[in-house]
């Protein structure tokens, strides 16, 4: 199974694979998945019925499943991984809970970012959050059945690399543009020891340039005993790009 994951992974650009959980469930005979596509013009988000594990040898993970239609919550608690993780994931599943259905949110093992948490990813769009408190629990929700970003916990989408998502950040910072769709990252490339990033957002085309900088000292995670200076992309002020 592990070898038939690690295949489909490689076989579908930018996959990745996360296990998700709910207490609930725990009496409940079967398996649930879910299958998300963040990219236009195939956004979609399924979800699949299986008696076991093996049964997803027999199924085509581009085609499998039923349609979802609501926004599908995704909150990392993998204490396991880093206590950061359950220390402010785990409040911030009940508070989504407490917002939508308890279909509609689930328990994730590591999303990424161990210094960002309480993490989540909201599907299919793909959009990441981090350092979100409980409190604005109703505010991503929102968003997410509006197609539009939080910008306050906002980090990017999954579809996006690191500097695409810095990138695409400074343009919804300076033009106010919160729609899902409303920001594209149309290129990104090297440019002498950074990145240039272009960024199609309101009609208009931004050139964004990206460099790899050392934030200040801190704790990576819970578990870490000394700090460290993580380098992290920043981007400068978006130029409207000349037609």
């Amino acid at each position: 199974m592990k070898a038939h994951l690690a295949a489909e992974r490689r076989r579908l650009p930018h996959a990745r694979i996360l296990f998700v959980r709910r207490a609930e469930r725990r009496a409940v005979d079967g398996l649930v998945a879910f299958v998300a596509r963040s990219t236009p013009p195939g956004r979609a988000l399924r979800r699949l019925e299986l008696g076991q594990y093996e049964d997803l040898l027999e199924l085509d993970l581009e085609q499998a499943g039923e349609t979802v239609e609501h926004p599908l919550f995704l909150v990392c608690t993998h204490g396991k991984h880093d206590r950061c993780c359950a220390r402010f994931g785990r409040p911030l599943y009940e508070a989504v809970r407490e917002q939508v259905e308890d279909t509609w949110v689930w328990q994730s093992s590591h999303i990424g970012g161990d210094r960002f948490a309480g993490n989540l990813v909201a599907l299919p769009d793909g959009v990441y959050y981090g350092r979100v408190d409980p409190g604005e629990a109703w505010a991503v929700v929102e968003a997410a059945l509006d197609r539009r970003v939080h910008l306050p916990s906002y980090r990017g989408r999954s579809c996006d690399g690191f500097v695409a998502q810095a990138a695409e950040l400074a343009v919804r910072e300076r033009v106010g543009l919160l729609g899902v769709d409303d920001v594209q990252v149309d290129g990104v490339e090297r440019s002498g020891a950074g990145w240039s990033a272009v960024v199609e957002a309101g009609g208009a085309a931004y050139d964004v340039d990206v460099s790899l900088e050392e934030s200040e000292a801190t704790h990576l995670t819970c578990s870490s005993d000394r700090l460290r200076r993580p380098k992290h992309f920043v981007a400068g002020t978006p130029r409207v790009r000349a037609a």
